[in-house]
């Protein structure tokens, strides 16, 4: 009976490693594809609808659609910053990951502590303020909540003239709609969800 393969711990440390470093890069990527998506979404919807009102004549006939498309990019936005704080969290475990790896070496080998500047006690907390994560799902906020204040001007110009009560309620939308998506994110900006 042939006797059981020997087990390198380095080796499997080692590739155990650099699969947790393929995840972070992954995470990453994800993070600049979904905005990316999401901005050209938004761009070229809004575009198309300028274009279209600049050519109507009638803008009450096409107001309640353009308000349902709004409420339509508003929602998107949601699914947006939904899934950058899923994915910033995905980047967070697996640094968190490749740190007990670290840790783990360093017990075994004190003089390569000085070597590793992010560890357990070091690395970036999921909601670093200014990170390009975090400065991305504030300009997906900032969006939305502009989606979510055209939807209710295109939905106050159905119903007719805009009077000035209506462009409070525009600016209540405003600040409502990203005070909303900001407690979104950060609801989801969390490890281990």
């Amino acid at each position: 009976m042939p006797g059981k393969p020997k087990l390198n711990p380095d080796e499997f440390l080692k590739a155990e490693y650099e699969y947790i470093a393929s995840t972070v890069i992954q995470a990453n990527e994800d993070r600049s594809r979904v905005a990316s998506f999401y901005f050209v979404s938004v761009g070229s919807l809004v575009a198309a609808i300028l274009g279209s009102i600049f050519s109507a004549n009638d803008l009450k006939s096409v107001s309640l659609a353009f308000a349902g498309l709004f409420v339509a990019l508003t929602a998107l936005g949601a699914l947006t910053l939904s899934q950058l704080a899923r994915l910033r969290a995905a980047w967070h475990e697996s640094a968190e990951a490749m740190n007990q790896i670290k840790d783990y070496y360093i017990s075994q080998n004190q003089e390569i502590a000085p070597a590793f500047k992010w560890r357990a006690h070091t690395l970036p907390p999921t909601d670093k303020p200014f990170s390009i994560a975090n400065l991305i799902a504030v300009e997906v906020a900032l969006l939305g909540a502009i989606t979510s204040a055209a939807a209710m001007y295109f939905l106050l110009a159905f119903l007719g003239n805009i009077a000035w009560w209506g462009w409070a309620l525009f600016f209540v939308t405003l600040i409502a709609g990203y005070i909303s998506l900001w407690a979104w994110y950060k609801y989801l900006l969390v490890d281990n969800q």
